[in-house]
């Protein structure tokens, strides 16, 4: 395997994971990150299997774990609390062979940040790269990979120009960290839904949770933190004892609205020496559940990939035609469970996916080996 010089624009989990894994293979290594520190945008994430598959694999899964909740089932309730559908998280575990583990935002990029750290790399905070810096990265480095985000990532504005514009779906999440009261929710993942709005709680440890609260709302960006926490406990003060013990004293800090934007699916995510990877390349909605675990996935394959001895150009092809059908799948899942919980049209119950786990199992464990 020839050694590569590396530059990586985002020190999100894209691009930490994938700095981590390219200097354990040797490759020298250098990240930009346009932010003062590493940030954290959302509240917190669950990995399913095959995201714990790929961390198991760069060493770092036992971290995650000891700093996260492994929830025992994710239960589909009404506005009311009355309980609807139930995913067995355990069942679905033992069919993948790897955890299903809760995690707040900050731990995992704690985590990976410390462990890039001991692997000798240093991100270069506060640097903005614009195209012509990229256009100079391209030439002193052998590959450039834009891990920089969803909205604003220049590697991709670089390949498509307008073309590459997210989309705005029409809803907002509100999210937060809250203090968790023992037994509130158990160990089980909430996912409380009437027609047109949706609460999430996820218990991460028995006394901390985070939590989303979504509902259909033009993009207005003039409102403050105050103006959407209020409509928030408006909306909805009368649901369920659980959503309420949530909203009463959630971490000032950790509220945040966020217009929730994807991508559709681009036709491709390199150009010569030049990769997208994560949300830049293939951002989904939160509907479905696996940004987080995608993002991994392509460091991984990518990594895979270029310990091999073909040229860059066939890496970066391979690398595209191997994931394209999974994220494409999770983009489209994504938009369709939000089209179900938004329109108002749906029946509640019917939402929720009626495959086997054995399946689902199948589908997220697809493209890795084991």
């Amino acid at each position: 395997m020839q050694k590569k010089r590396i530059a990586i624009i985002g020190a999100g989990v894209a691009g930490m994971a994938l700095a981590i894994l390219a200097r354990k293979q040797g490759h020298e290594v250098q990240v930009y990150e346009r932010a003062a520190t590493l940030t954290t945008m959302g509240a917190g994430v669950t990995l399913w299997p095959n995201a714990m598959y790929v961390l198991h694999k760069m060493g770092l899964a036992q971290q995650v774990i000891r700093a996260g909740g492994t929830p025992e089932s994710l239960c589909q309730y009404d506005r009311s609390g009355n309980r609807q559908t139930t995913l067995d998280i355990g069942e679905l575990n033992r069919h993948c062979g790897y955890a299903s583990v809760t995690i707040l935002r900050r731990d995992l990029i704690r985590i990976l940040g410390e462990a890039l750290a001991e692997q000798g790399v240093a991100i270069k905070f506060a640097t903005s790269v614009t195209c012509k810096e990229v256009n100079s990265l391209r030439q002193a480095n052998d590959l450039v990979v834009g891990a920089d985000g969803r909205m604003q990532s220049v590697v991709r504005q670089m390949l498509f120009a307008e073309a590459g514009t997210p989309c705005y779906q029409g809803f907002i999440n509100v999210i937060g960290v809250s203090k968790l009261r023992p037994g509130t929710l158990a160990n089980h993942i909430g996912d409380f839904r009437h027609p047109t709005e949706r609460f999430g709680i996820v218990p991460v440890r028995p006394d901390i949770c985070y939590w989303a609260g979504a509902w259909r709302t033009s993009l207005d960006e003039s409102r403050t933190q105050h103006d959407w926490l209020g409509e928030l406990r408006q909306r909805f003060g009368g649901w369920a004892e659980a959503v309420q013990a949530v909203l009463k004293h959630p971490e000032p800090e950790s509220v945040r609205p966020i217009f929730v934007h994807d991508l559709d699916p681009l036709p491709y995510w390199h150009q010569d020496n030049m990769v997208l990877i994560g949300d830049a390349a293939h951002a989904s909605l939160p509907t479905s559940g696996q940004g987080a675990c995608q993002a991994l996935e392509d460091a991984w394959q990518l990594a895979c990939l270029m310990s091999q001895r073909d040229p860059l150009s066939a890496v970066l092809s391979q690398f595209y035609r191997l994931r394209i059908e999974k994220t494409t799948m999770a983009q489209h899942v994504g938009r369709q469970l939000a089209q179900q919980l938004f329109s108002g049209q749906s029946d509640e119950s019917a939402t929720h996916s009626a495959m086997s786990l054995a399946q689902l199992s199948r589908l997220w464990m697809q493209g890795l080996d084991g």
